[in-house]
Order: structure tokens, then sequence, then C-alpha cells
């Protein structure tokens, strides 16, 4: 949702927060939650000590299963790939757990060799074999992340410090895929004891999710050392690290859901970063010397989806009615909502990509022409629908808050909206099922390319959830998206993407509302600190 909100509401009274952490409901198979454990304020002043507010999306932990934001945070601390990104871009791949590689003249056969210095918590080296068994169990726990190694055919290890993916058709966007935390390489033996397994039937018979929820088993910086689901997770620090030591020797991730209470809490001093401020609570923070602020544009797109699937979607399997709802949004009101840098995506791939439109230039509201859509939908004298959305706060964003818009803007249309906040683990798994007639969501690229934004296609991972599947789809459709899966010319992939745009923006099941703007706070003793997009924060470069 991987992987993956602005608007500040009143602050929560302490109580409450502490309620709502006590009540929060445990993530599908994670470790049970320990909430008499309440995590103190006072440690974020410790110089060894980094408290880190956040709102918490994890459904586990497990690199295997995990597909949300906090989870790419935790992994990129206590895992590692076969390659990465520098810390402040995304525009270049570079070595991690792989020291170079070779790709064959044909693009299907990438030869990696190990660092030969790379050990994992325990002292053990890290393996070919490793990875061999990382990347199939992944692919065959048939888990979130799963589909991004759809197309490799195999992965071999010849020998200890080689490694040999091969894959079923050219990818141009393997090597990005290849950061994503999906792929980090875990270590065979510690896990195997603990119930894991690389076998095809990995998804009946693999039982170590539960131990991977509570500990880690990878070559990074840190050490998992608990995970107290809608509490906090506790990172310390792996002082048998191969490469440049963390800096701060613990970590703590706390669950504060709310824009307000995490501005309060790092105006006291009680966290040292707190990751989902509001826009409009930046101006009376600027003046604070205690404080600073790093400001940007998110690449999250918010959306809403209808459901292609007549049986589930109802009204809203007719492409007439999404076109109706398109038409009707406020655009320019749902990016002064968001506030900062936020920006109206034109179609389903945000700002930045390769393709993508120009911010601001989709779809302009004309509330008479979605009326006339939705009557000819017939539906002329009006559609009761329900929007289902996670109720929480991400990257600003307040779902909440940002639902009320949607729908008086769409009541305003001839719709009759009622609104229907989930928790955020029922929410995604009936989302994750396709049970949604209508929804509230976001997508983080998995990895950086356009390619990752093919899943909104038939029978992609979000195409599957709302409906939209080969079986029905438009034949062009099919035929742009497999070319787009194997094209490796960026000139011409541009051209293809900006197809695949306008035909979302025309047919699709979807509705881009805006490409939110960053707003981190960090109190002014924090060094270290860089944005990057596919992680958002290495907390192994900072220091207090």
């Amino acid at each position: 949702m991987n992987r993956r909100t602005p608007l500040s509401t009143l602050a929560l009274l302490a109580i409450v927060l502490l309620l709502f952490s006590a009540c929060a409901a445990p993530a599908p198979s994670a470790a049970p939650a320990t909430t008499g454990d309440q995590p103190q304020p006072a440690v974020s002043g410790a110089a060894d000590t980094l408290v880190i507010a956040i709102s918490e999306d994890t459904a586990s932990l497990d690199p295997g299963r995990a597909f949300e934001t906090l989870p790419s945070i935790i992994h990129k601390a206590t895992y590692q790939t076969l390659v990465t990104f520098p810390p402040d871009s995304v525009e270049s791949v570079i070595p991690s757990l792989a020291s170079s590689w070779e790709i064959s003249d044909d693009g299907l056969v990438y030869t990696f060799t190990l660092d030969e210095n790379a050990r994992f918590s325990d002292g053990a080296p890290v393996t070919a074999e490793d990875v061999v068994f990382s990347f199939n169990r992944m692919k065959n726990i048939t888990g979130n992340p799963s589909f991004l190694a759809s197309g490799i055919a195999a992965v071999e290890a010849p020998d200890a410090s080689t490694v040999v993916l091969t894959l079923s058709k050219p990818d141009p966007s393997i090597l990005a895929k290849l950061v994503f935390g999906a792929f980090s390489v875990v270590n065979k033996a510690v896990v195997t004891a603990q119930g894991g397994t690389d076998a095809e039937d990995a998804a009946t018979t693999d039982t170590a999710e539960s131990w991977l929820n509570a500990n880690s088993a990878g070559s990074g910086p840190y050490l998992l050392e608990k995970w107290d689901p809608g509490v906090e997770t506790v990172l310390v620090r792996n002082d048998n690290y191969w490469g440049e030591p963390a800096k701060i020797a613990r970590v703590i991730f706390r669950n504060i859901p709310e824009a307000a209470t995490q501005k309060l809490q790092l105006e006291a001093g009680d966290i040292d970063i707190a990751m989902d401020l509001a826009s409009d609570q930046v101006p009376s923070l600027e003046g604070n010397p205690n404080v600073t602020i790093y400001q940007g544009l998110s690449d999250t797109l918010v959306f809403l989806k209808g459901n292609y699937n007549p049986e589930i979607g109802g009204a809203f399997s007719n492409p007439k009615v999404m076109e109706a709802v398109r038409y009707a949004l406020d655009y320019e009101g749902l990016r002064l909502l968001g506030g900062g840098e936020t920006v109206n995506p034109a179609s389903m791939l945000p700002v930045g990509f390769l393709g993508a439109f120009p911010a601001n230039s989709g779809v302009q509201r004309d509330v008479e022409k979605a009326k006339a859509l939705l009557e000819e939908a017939g539906y002329g004298g009006g559609l009761d629908a329900t929007l289902a959305y996670p109720d929480f706060t991400f990257a600003g964003v307040n779902f909440g808050t940002f639902a009320q818009k949607v729908q008086a803007d769409l009541n305003e249309a001839g719709f009759n909206v009622t609104l229907a906040p989930a928790e955020v683990q029922v929410a995604l798994q009936n989302y994750r099922q396709g049970l949604e007639p209508f929804g509230l969501w976001l997508w983080l690229p998995d990895y950086r390319d356009s390619l990752d934004y093919i899943e909104f296609l038939p029978d992609g991972v979000v195409g599957t959830r709302t409906g939209w599947v080969e079986a029905t789809a438009d034949a062009d459709i099919l035929a742009l998206r497999d070319a787009l899966a194997v094209e490796t010319d960026d000139a011409v992939r541009e051209g293809m993407f900006g197809e695949m745009q306008t035909y979302l923006i025309e047919k699709g099941p979807y509705a881009p509302l805006i490409q939110p703007g960053l707003q981190i706070g960090l109190r002014s003793n924090v060094s270290g600190f860089v944005y990057n997009p596919q992680w958002r924060v290495d907390v192994s470069l900072i220091s207090k």
C-alpha cells in the first residue's frame, strides 16, 4: 500500500491516545500486543535514543509479506537488499549486498557478485544461498508483494558469492524493484529454524511470520527488538553490523495517528521526529527555535476507486458513474485542503514519473456534466452510495476530512454519499480482497519506475481490487499493458505511459484526487535526516 493525509484535528487528550493505542486491532498474524507496557515520552531526551511519531499502517514485519510504509522504514534499518539507492536520491541504483553486477545483452540474465564482507547480525556470512532462499520464499508465499517477483523465472547460486537472476522477459524496472524491502535478504538458517520455507507450497507451509514479527534475521545496522501493534516498534543497534555503525543506539517508532498530537509532542520534546504533520501546522512551528521542518512533494497518490465487478460494485461498475465522479470533484478545493506543496495529478501516475502529465492539468470540475452522466447511467433521480476509507492520517492527509470533502462534492452533483470509516487493518483487508464498491485510498510506489502503475490496469494488483479483470477489459488496454511490461526504450515508454494515463482518466474505475505535500517536523538537535521516497528515512544516518 507496499505500501503504504493532510489537515490537523483537535489534539487528543493523553488518556484518549492511550485508549486508542490499547484498543487498536492487532494486524493479522502479528505478535500479540502487550499494551500494558506503554512508551514513556521522556526517553526522547536521551542522546542515544530516537523517538519517531508515525501513523502506523503495519500489517506484518515479515519481509516476504510486508507491503506498507512503516515496514519499509523498519526493513531499511534491519535488512539489506542486493542493490539500493543513494540516501537522497532515487535516480540511480548503487551496490548494497552485491558489490557489482552484469546484465546479459538480451536483458534476461543478471549476475550479481556479493560483497565478501557482508555478514548477518549473528556473524554468519551472507551467501548466494541466502539470496535464493529469500527471493523464492517471498515469491512462493504469494503475499501482497509477491507479484514483484512474478517475472523472475529462476534465481540460482552457482557458488557462495554469485547470484544469477533469470527473467522470463525483459523488465526495464527490475533493478528498481530489487531495492524494495520485499527483496530483503534473510538469514536462511535462522528463518528455516523458525518454520520458514521457500518451497512452492510456502503459502500454506511457511510458519515463520510470527517470529519475524518480533525478531529480525537480517544484515542491516539495526535489530528488531519488538513490535507492539498499534503502540510502538523498537529497534536496537546491531553491534555486529559489517558496515558503518548506526549513530543512535535505540529507535522507537510510536504510533500517533493524529497530526495535532504529533505536533504537540514535537513541541514538548517528547518525540524527536513527527512524520505526519499537516500543512496548516507549519506556520506556527516555523518560529520555534527547537523545531525544524522538512517540506517537499510526496509520491503518494490519493484516489477514489469504484469496482467493475457488478456483483460488488453495483452502480460503481458502470464507467459512466465513475466518469460522473471525476467531473463532480472540486480538484482545486482538494488541493487547497492538502495545503503546502500538494498538487492534483492529472491521472493515475504521480508528477515526477516518466509519462506523467503536468500537475493540475487533468479533468476540470463540471457539476452539470456530472449530473448528465448520472442520468445517462440511469441515476437521474440520484444515486445512493457508501464511501469506505481507512480512518487514519497518513503523511499529513487526514482521510476523514478528505472523505467529508468528497462527500460534499459528490452530493452537489446528485449523489447521496454515506461515509463508512474503518480501522486501518479492517479497511485494508476489505480493499485488498476487492470487497469495496466505492473507496478512498492511497498508493505509494513499490519501486521507482512508472511500470509500477500498470498495477492499476486489468488483472494488476489494484485492477483486481477494483474488479477490473482481463476477461471483461478492452483489448486495446490489454495490448498496451503487455507492451509496456517489456518495452525498454524510455522515449517509447514515455509515450505509452501517456496513452495509459489518457485511457485511465477516460475509462478507468478511478478518480485521482491529490499528490500531497510532505511536512516532517524534527527537533533542532536532530542531524543527518535525509528524505528518500523509497523508504522515507534511513534512521542509521541520524544522530542527536
